[in-house]
């Protein structure tokens, strides 16, 4: 099931995308929910960032290729950082390079959407309290990254999130490959499966440290590929069962 969050004249709701339409669902996607007899095309609706988190989560350093590429040790333990809630967007909305900044990378990833309240839970725990799975696009201002050494205002400015299409239920993350696309240009390929840390295993680790809400989004890392975006330049994220998060490229 694909669930999705999109806007409809000045409504804004949430529904099951099947083919070319969005039919509305009555009730919660972080609950009980069941489909309405609204339809609408996909060509009709705006589709928005499938989630409204109060935190968004991202590990660093996951797949075996990008530690490579950059040279790093293997970690033994996960690397996380949050992103503020301004840098979500969705499908179809412009990355904006800030002002400032000197070089703007891509980083294409899959990330979960938390289905409920969890806090220090078992590894069952946490692969029941994920919701489904989307494609995220980490955003970053890479000179910064290593020049402060730290990561809140290099992968902090506004629109460094995307998120979306949609939220993809029942996946099999082992069987999935991600593809991140430059233009057309197939510039990231990896099997989620070539993650040290799997998503569960995140997820019961960042519970230790913190209490996780419906709706927050955790992203699990980039594979080799990462460049520079520059403005009229078009990124696409793309996982195998969920779609396509594609997002145009602007200065500010």
């Amino acid at each position: 099931m694909k669930l999705v969050r999109f806007q409809s004249g000045t409504r804004t709701g949430y529904g099951v995308w099947e083919n070319d339409t969005v039919r509305e669902i009555v009730g919660s996607v972080y609950g009980d929910f069941r489909l309405g007899s609204a339809i609408h095309g996909i060509g009709d609706v705006r589709l928005l960032a499938p989630a409204e988190p109060t935190k968004i989560l991202c590990v660093g350093l996951n797949f075996r290729n990008h530690i490579e590429e950059i040279g790093f040790p293997t970690p033994k333990h996960p690397a996380h950082f949050l992103k503020p809630l301004t840098t979500l967007i969705g499908p179809g909305d412009p990355i904006v390079i800030p002002r400032v900044a000197e070089r703007v990378d891509y980083e294409g990833e899959p990330a979960v959407v938390i289905k409920r309240q969890i806090k220090d839970v078992s590894l069952e725990e946490a692969s029941r309290a994920i919701l489904g799975y989307t494609c995220m696009n980490d955003v970053t201002e890479r000179p910064l990254s290593t020049e402060q050494g730290q990561l809140t205002r290099s992968k902090g400015f506004d629109t460094f999130a995307p998120v979306g299409p949609c939220i993809a239920t029942d996946l099999d993350p082992a069987a999935l490959t991600l593809r991140t696309r430059l233009n057309g240009r197939l510039m990231q390929e990896a099997k989620l499966a070539d993650m040290i840390f799997s998503i569960p295993f995140l997820v019961q680790y960042l519970s230790q440290c913190m209490t996780l809400f419906p709706g927050d989004i955790v992203s699990a890392g980039t594979p080799r590929g990462v460049a520079a975006m520059k403005p009229g330049d078009v990124v696409e994220v793309e996982i195998d069962g969920i779609g396509v998060l594609r997002n145009p490229v602007v200065a500010a």
